[in-house]
């Protein structure tokens, strides 16, 4: 039989309950991944015209449902429509060096400027989503993300020793910005996005990027703002992060998180995750992308089965795919290994 989507699959996981089929979820597949998959072009469509644009989500989508996935993961980020953005992957140095800079910051046109971009792409998006299927994600990029993306890893941490009062005042209006679009979002597309997502790396292996006690003063407090918002409009959050963040994790449960993706082998097994919080929120991944690249197809069809086992088992509201996303350097071998592990754990479920 044809795989039929039900977004339902994946809202009640994040809702942290067990659905009736295991779901499947990304937080990203590289577009060239998918082009060599599905030997259809999707390569470069997304920056054309309209008509290149319905094809792209035509193709994009097809490719999500093909893969037997309920859902969609796409958002529009802050970092492509952002004025000076640019230093959170090093591109140039932050535009946002001190008071005058800060001052001078075009803050108020920032959502017109998001939206020139946005609005076209998911209008499209929308059109092209099959019968059954909507899409998890919607603004990309968090708080931290943008402040490294507009002031610069570095910058922040001199500007929080050499003014702490600017480095206050930078994650509110960051706050408002993200606050007025996931606004905005929820006011036009809530029919198109079954979950609310956003990534927003605050960690590295060992430790958080800044201070908790930094982070859950300025950042924290920004996303209580945002998932009040999403919570609502009667939708769930799910918070993609990468590193070790359990110094804050208590935090953003307080704050409302509903479910957490990325994990890394090297910082935690999956099963840490679920032990510490399988009560409080549902848990997503499971299968380190790292294995995807390094391990053999037939071990990581093996491992994705013995681990997806123990998962569904153990977790209340659990979600199946990579620890982090796919890009290109992920063999396509391996990904379609734990497609076709979840596809075999779905039948084992229904005897």
């Amino acid at each position: 039989m044809p795989f039929e989507p039900d977004y339902r699959h994946v809202v009640t996981a994040i809702e942290n309950r067990k659905p009736v089929r295991l779901p499947l979820y990304e937080h990203y597949i590289n577009d060239e991944s998918i082009e060599g998959i599905s030997g259809r072009r999707v390569v470069g469509l997304l920056d054309g015209d309209q008509a290149d644009r319905r094809e792209y989500f035509t193709q994009f989508c097809g490719f999500w449902r093909e893969m037997t996935y309920d859902t969609v993961s796409y958002e529009v980020c802050t970092s492509n429509t952002m004025p000076g953005a640019g230093a959170l992957i090093g591109e140039r140095a932050g535009v946002i060096r001190n008071r005058a800079d800060f001052d001078a910051y075009p803050w108020d046109d920032l959502p017109r400027i998001y939206w020139e971009t946005a609005g076209p792409r998911f209008d499209t998006l929308r059109e092209c989503l099959p019968p059954g299927m909507k899409a998890v994600g919607g603004v990309g990029n968090g708080v931290f993300e943008t402040s490294e993306d507009i002031v610069g890893y570095q910058q922040l941490c001199y500007m929080q020793a050499d003014d702490p009062e600017l480095f206050a005042e930078l994650y509110v209006r960051i706050g408002d910005f993200l606050l007025n679009v996931w606004s905005t979002l929820l006011e036009r597309y809530s029919d198109v996005f079954a979950v609310c997502r956003i990534g927003d790396d605050m960690g590295f292996k060992t430790a958080t990027l800044l201070s908790p006690r930094t982070l859950l003063r300025h950042v924290v407090p920004q996303y209580r703002r945002m998932i009040a918002r999403i919570h609502q409009a009667k939708k769930r959050f799910l918070l993609h992060s990468c590193g070790n963040i359990f110094a804050i994790m208590d935090g953003l449960i307080d704050a409302g998180i509903d479910a957490k993706h990325s994990n890394e082998d090297a910082i935690a097994p999956f099963d840490e995750w679920i032990e510490r919080y399988n009560d409080k929120i549902a848990l997503v991944g499971g299968v380190d992308t790292d294995r995807l690249c390094r391990m053999s197809p037939a071990d990581v069809y093996e491992y994705t089965l013995d681990q997806g086992r123990r998962y569904r088992s153990m977790a209340k509201g659990f979600i199946l795919g990579s620890g982090n996303s796919i890009p290109p350097y992920v063999p396509k071998e391996g990904y379609l290994a734990m497609i076709r592990a979840a596809q075999t754990l779905r039948e084992e479920e229904n005897g």
